[in-house]
């Protein structure tokens, strides 16, 4: 009942805003602030700072001294919100973005450079080839042509420049239909697992 209640409440935001849906907003902001605090404690704060650090002083244990440095540089981003540190913050945010920037780029670079050149390079005919698997060959160059001619603006888009562009807005406005599309199903599929709820959990309606 109160799992059906907080769903309709949510839903009648489709109709206008209103008090019920304000309070469930409120209610779910709440809930996943505490759940995430909770997760955060017991999953990283107590076993990678409170217990090596702080639980061995108690039992007469070495304790790891090291972990002080990711401890202050943690502290050092909560001064953020005052004016008299705030400057020590932009040492933790610093080794942050380099940290992620050293991690992440490599992996967008084989991810979405070198995977996506992979299909472009492969021969357009060896042996042992079915036709559809040329013919989709064929097609992912003729893409990834079209799309660059595109986007290459040094040379005015008249003549085969022109009809190789056009072919390339094709390619890139199926692309985004695609991701578009694959975006509003998965919105839907949220839909039909509250709708499902609703009318064979809570009503059943449906059996």
């Amino acid at each position: 009942m109160i799992a059906a209640g907080l769903t309709l409440a949510v839903y009648s935001f489709l109709y206008k805003d209103n008090p019920a849906f304000k309070v469930v907003e409120n209610l779910y902001v709440g809930v996943a602030l505490g759940y995430t605090v909770i997760i955060t404690w017991f999953n990283a704060l107590k076993p990678d700072l409170y217990d090596p650090l702080l639980v061995p002083i108690f039992t007469g244990r070495q304790a790891q001294y090291l972990l002080l440095v990711p401890m202050f540089l943690g502290i050092f981003m909560i001064l953020r919100f005052t004016r008299v540190l705030t400057w020590l913050s932009r040492w933790s945010f610093a080794f942050v973005v380099g940290l992620g920037a050293g991690i992440t780029i490599p992996n967008l670079i084989h991810s979405f450079i070198l995977k996506q050149l992979e299909p472009s390079m492969h021969p357009v005919f060896y042996g042992g080839e079915t036709v559809l698997a040329s013919i989709n060959t064929l097609l992912i160059l003729l893409g990834v042509t079209s799309v660059l001619i595109y986007f290459f603006f040094s040379v005015e888009h008249k003549g085969p420049v022109g009809v190789i562009s056009r072919i390339g807005i094709w390619f890139l406005m199926v692309s985004f239909g695609a991701s578009f599309g694959y975006t509003v199903m998965g919105r839907m599929s949220l839909l039909i697992g509250r709708v499902m709820f609703l009318m064979r959990d809570w009503l059943g309606i449906i059996q």
